[in-house]
């Protein structure tokens, strides 16, 4: 079978595979075994362990499901960009500045 072609930079394949070493390391202070994770999110161990190991080609919303099997860990989903800095400055930028002050409807 031929592998997907991803084009991901090396600096996300890192993040990814913390990412999933850091859900491994929850999942075993939790004392949790991969089959009951697994079975919790609704996905096979193989997948778990592609989730584990920072796979990208696995979706969101599998990394999402087993957060949430490990304990309602996918609330720390909504701090992704939660405060977008770069996104505000760039926003304000693009602003436009008014010269003059806008007419008085009568």
């Amino acid at each position: 079978m031929k592998k997907a072609a991803y084009n991901i930079l090396p600096a996300t394949e890192a993040i990814l595979k913390t990412m999933g070493e850091q859900i491994k390391l929850a999942r075993l202070r939790r004392n949790l075994s991969a089959e009951l994770v697994s079975e919790r999110a609704g996905i096979s161990r193989s997948t778990l362990w592609k989730v584990e190991s920072g796979n990208p080609a696995v979706a969101m919303g599998i990394y999402a499901a087993v957060l949430h099997a490990l304990n309602n860990m996918d609330q720390d989903l909504l701090l992704v960009a939660k405060d977008d800095e770069r996104g505000r400055q760039m926003q304000d930028l693009n602003l436009l500045i008014r010269k003059r002050a806008s007419r008085r409807k009568e």
